[in-house]
């Protein structure tokens, strides 16, 4: 009894790594895989291909102090290269998440604080990785720090920064990823300090410098770039 015991534990065992790292009859990876590092015995990813596909749930693992630590998973769907991805810190906190295409991250990603697991960044990308849309940047408390707005991977639109009371810091304009049109600075208390414009990525005309809200200065620099 006992070893039939045995030959079973055995056969079982031989048949399960018999159907680990395998290819079909094209040679595309097929069924459950996992690799480990270069010349070690430390996992560094497992996951199942259908004929040179993923699909399920892969695992990514960094090699840390000679041991797998967990850093990404990804949720890959039966019909395209497009995965849910959630990155890792090596205490097993969620960094970031978000969709993926094949390297490309599109749609929202969410990035997370550091000592909470309140919103850090949020992010929008189009379909080929860029940024596209609102950017939002967040402090502790969750008041908003910046916002931004993309097209097509350039800043473009109106950009705000404030501070953790939600007062105005500064306040810039953007087209294609230049600097263009108006700019305000705030201290603070939410007084304006200074004001202009810029103009293809300078700044362009009068300059306005402010103190205790009275102008105490003005620069022009219509023909410094002439």
């Amino acid at each position: 009894m006992k070893n039939s015991v045995l030959l079973i534990l055995f056969f079982g065992t031989l048949v399960s790594a018999q159907t680990i790292n395998q290819l079909d009859a094209q040679g595309k990876r097929h069924g459950i895989w996992k690799k480990n590092f270069d010349d070690t015995t430390i996992l560094r990813y497992e996951g199942e291909f259908s004929h040179g596909k993923e699909i399920g749930l892969f695992k990514f693992y960094k090699n840390i102090d000679k041991k797998a630590s967990l850093t990404a998973t990804k949720q890959f769907n039966d019909h395209d290269a497009k995965a849910y991805a959630i990155f890792y810190t090596s205490k097993g906190k969620i960094i970031s998440e978000g969709e993926m295409d094949g390297k490309n991250y599109i749609g929202e990603w969410k990035y997370y604080q550091k000592n909470s697991n309140k919103l850090l960044t949020l992010e929008h990308y189009d379909d080929e990785g860029n940024l596209d849309g609102d950017r939002f940047v967040y402090y502790e408390n969750g008041e908003i720090a910046e916002k931004q707005h993309y097209v097509h991977g350039q800043l473009d639109g109106n950009s705000f920064w404030f501070t953790d009371k939600n007062a105005v810091l500064k306040e810039f304009n953007y087209t294609n990823g230049e600097l263009n049109g108006p700019s305000k600075y705030y201290n603070p208390k939410g007084e304006l300090i200074i004001e202009g414009s810029y103009k293809n990525g300078k700044k362009d005309g009068v300059w306005k410098y402010y103190e205790n809200n009275k102008l105490i200065e003005e620069k022009d620099f219509t023909y410094v770039h002439k």
